[in-house]
């Protein structure tokens, strides 16, 4: 019987062009963009196949990994570890790290399959049967790759050339071409054997290992000590520090794909894309018969071929083409569909300055692994917040140095700690929270919790806050 799968889902990634949905806290692999899961949602449950997969194995950092905990949780998916990294270093030491781990808590024939968090993907038959035909040539020893068909001589993609078949399915890799020019793209469609470079992989761990250890030397020692060195924290597995940020600054694909002898490719037809832009957005979405994709609150009136997409505010566009009409909960973002992969370079602008720059880091709602909380009004001393907490969840021991705070309870059923004193507040009923006075906030219910917060003071900041007792390790 051949070896289940270990998934390393790579959720790390901080995209920019996807903005102002996508932004650096809250980033794209982890909203809905389109249906009712998140991209890294949907990539757990492709690698769900108890007959196929192990638990998984996710590589994210600090900022994410209550996102990763409770997206997880939603599912009901376990899984075999989160990796943290403590600084960004490329996919090359995340996957030498993951294989080392792999090594450890798998058999040592065990065989990785590497994803990204934010891809789409359509995970029909085509899809499975490239799985395992990747799978059969791992267990042969190759180092696979995934190359797409390609629909059109897109120039955001690199490209592989397949060589010789193999026995498992797979083909040997004749070359990895960069990002090429449009005029470059059309003739390798034209000429046949050419594929889009997907960033999907399928590792023989024992393998991998060894061809890190002969073509990137500094990769593996400095992702192997990281792993040795590694403490716990509740679920998380945090990467030491010192020894990771040694790694070089590099992709798997230019540390080891483009030199290793034992590359292979599996061409692979099923309906694929990164997501990373919103000209990809529209072109994966289901259209209407005018050619738009139109998500959220929005009419249109004689517009063609154009992506609308809303996040609480209603949209009317009349009389355009061919645009990207975004809307989040504070910014709106209009442009030309084939511009879409400029949209960085806006971010860069809007982070640039002091006003903008919050636009590009965090949205009004934040989530906590507790529940979360929305930015409803900000004034001079004072803030107004709504608070939702999952059932059974509470929020640490806390008090504030420079603010008061009154809580309304709208929804739910609110246990209330204030000092020495514990009481019930339901729906309708109020508390106030003295300035520097000890208090905890838990939902005791079955349903989400909600209350309006309304802060006082003469400092608002998040950091205005000193953790006493936390269940979440803040403390």
């Amino acid at each position: 019987m051949a070896a289940k799968i270990v998934p390393v889902i790579m959720a790390g990634g901080k995209g920019t062009r996807l903005w102002p949905l996508s932004r650096a806290q809250a980033p794209k692999q982890f909203i809905q963009f389109i249906g009712e899961k998140t991209l890294f949602q949907n990539t757990l449950l492709r690698a769900s196949d108890p007959e196929l997969y192990e638990a998984p194995i996710v590589v994210t950092n600090e900022e994410f990994r209550f996102l990763v905990a409770e997206q997880a949780r939603e599912l009901g998916i376990k899984l075999a570890a989160v990796l943290l990294e403590p600084v960004a270093r490329n996919t090359a030491a995340a996957v030498a790290a993951a294989a080392t781990l792999a090594h450890e808590l798998f058999d040592k024939d065990a065989i990785i399959q590497v994803l990204a968090s934010d891809h789409e993907i359509v995970a029909g038959e085509a899809y499975f049967d490239c799985i395992r035909i990747a799978r059969k040539a791992a267990a042969n020893g190759s180092l696979v790759t995934f190359g797409i068909t390609p629909t059109e001589p897109a120039t955001g993609y690199g490209y592989i050339e397949i060589g010789k078949p193999l026995s498992s399915g797979a083909h040997e890799v004749k070359r990895f071409i960069e990002k090429p020019v449009r005029e470059k793209a059309e003739e390798m469609i034209a000429a046949g054997g050419f594929y889009w470079n997907s960033g999907i992989f399928m590792f023989p761990v024992a393998e991998l290992i060894s061809e890190l250890h002969e073509h990137a030397p500094d990769v593996l020692k400095a992702a192997s000590k990281a792993v040795s060195k590694a403490s716990r924290d509740l679920d998380f597995t945090r990467l030491d520090a010192e020894h990771f940020a040694k790694s070089p600054d590099i992709s798997i694909d230019y540390a080891l794909m483009e030199k290793t002898g034992k590359a292979a490719v599996v061409p692979s037809p099923f309906s694929w894309s990164d997501l990373g832009s919103w000209d990809a957005v529209w072109k994966t979405g289901s259209r209407d018969e005018n050619g738009n994709l139109t998500t959220g609150e929005a009419t249109l009136v004689n517009t063609k071929n154009s992506l609308v997409m809303s996040h609480g505010v209603h949209l009317a566009v009349q009389g355009l083409s061919d645009i990207a009409v975004i809307a989040s909960e504070d910014a709106v973002y209009v442009g030309h569909l084939k511009d879409s992969q400029d949209v960085g370079k806006l971010v860069k602008l809007l982070a640039a300055h002091k006003p903008t720059a919050k636009l590009t880091q965090t949205h009004p709602t934040s989530y906590r692994p507790w529940g979360g909380y929305t930015s409803v009004l900000n004034g001079d001393r004072f803030q107004v917040k709504r608070i939702f907490v999952l059932p059974g969840k509470k929020l640490s021991l806390q008090k504030h140095h420079h603010r008061s705070e009154h809580w309304i309870v709208v929804k739910g059923t609110a246990e209330v700690t204030i000092g020495e004193n514990v009481q019930m507040l339901r729906e309708n009923e109020s508390v106030y929270i003295p300035l520097g006075e000890v208090h905890r906030l838990a939902n005791p219910g079955k349903i989400v919790l909600e209350l309006i917060e309304v802060q006082t003071g003469s400092y608002l900041g998040e950091d205005d806050i000193i953790r006493l007792v936390d269940e979440f390790g803040r403390s």
